[in-house]
């Protein structure tokens, strides 16, 4: 192979978002599970370099593979203090464990307008997830990926 050192990369926290969910709606079964959708109603969102609100009509596409797995996919957006608002695509995989919590860890996609956030469109980020039943509402922890 190449001579380059293998280095893990790390993670950089931030933000946590506390996003209000409404309750789910079965869409019925497809060829691959069950469909469900979650809205998003509202939220609000802290980091070392940034804060704001989790903005309502988002929402979270979800599918309940046979195996048990969950893929998530939430769309919404997020307003700054500043007024700034900003785009999340929230990619999320749950599976469960024996003996242990269930895996829970996402892929983000964020998109800021030019000026003061335009940081957020150059790093790479994962996520976690955490429910807080029985509170309508998700626990999103974000992380930058440092090489």
């Amino acid at each position: 192979m190449t001579e380059i050192p293998l280095v893990t990369p790390g993670a950089d926290f931030v933000w946590e978002a506390l996003v209000e969910i409404a309750p789910t709606r079965l869409l019925g079964e497809g060829p691959l599970g069950e469909r469900r959708i979650v809205p998003i109603t509202g939220g609000q969102f802290a980091g070392p370099r940034i804060r704001g609100r989790v903005l309502p009509g988002g929402a979270d596409r979800q599918l309940i593979r046979r195996d048990g797995v969950k893929r998530l996919e939430a769309l919404y957006e997020i307003e700054a203090e500043d007024g700034a608002v900003i785009t999340v695509l929230n990619r999320v995989v749950i599976a469960p464990r024996e003996g242990a919590p269930d895996y829970r860890a996402s892929t983000l996609e964020i998109a800021a307008p030019e000026g003061p956030h335009a940081w957020l469109n150059r790093l790479a980020f994962i996520g976690t997830l955490h429910p807080l039943a029985p509170r309508p509402a998700v626990l999103v922890r974000v992380f930058a990926l440092v090489p």
